[in-house]
């Protein structure tokens, strides 16, 4: 039987609780689950690729113990449809969270198929308690004295603070 693998992209930064819903969902629905952590200096992280790629993996070693999957937490940079070729993944799956998300990701299932039509987007909806979550808003809310303990894992939620606390 061929092992099933998708690649969950992001930039992560930080790893929310609705980027590990979305992690959990996807681990129950493949063998192989490689979470690539995305450069993408244009959004200005807060946290550096590497220590982005730490704290994923810290956080998602409880969610492959629970589902059985081999999750690999991975940093790249590049297109990602050629990560997704270097990792042998057959779907990319993306999280969506409200009816602005989709514009967006339409557009970029519509590019990514041109690019390479043997592998699929798979989108999972963001389930209710996470829909609103998003890093940008995390980080704005962290560097402003706002309480995010309620979206982030305690982790992230140590390291976020401690970086915006110094900022």
């Amino acid at each position: 039987m061929v092992e099933r693998t998708a690649l969950y992209p992001g930039t992560f930064d930080p790893v929310t609780n609705g980027h590990l819903d979305v992690i959990g969902r996807a681990a129950r629905l493949v063998d192989r689950l490689v979470v690539g952590v995305a450069m993408n200096a244009g959004k200005g992280p807060l946290f550096p690729l590497e220590e982005r790629a730490e704290l994923v993996r810290a956080e998602t070693d409880a969610i492959a113990t629970r589902t059985g999957c081999n999750i690999e937490v991975v940093p790249f940079t590049g297109l990602l449809v050629h990560f997704a070729r270097e990792v042998g993944a057959q779907m990319i799956v993306r999280g969506l969270r409200a009816v602005t998300d989709f514009d967006y990701e339409f557009q970029m299932a519509g590019m990514n198929a041109r690019l390479d039509p043997e592998i699929e987007t798979v989108y999972l909806m963001a389930s209710e308690r996470n829909h609103f979550i998003s890093s940008r808003f995390v980080k704005e809310i962290a560097q402003l004295g706002g309480d995010i303990h309620s979206f982030v894992p305690p982790l992230t939620l140590e390291r976020t603070l401690a970086r915006t606390r110094k900022a």
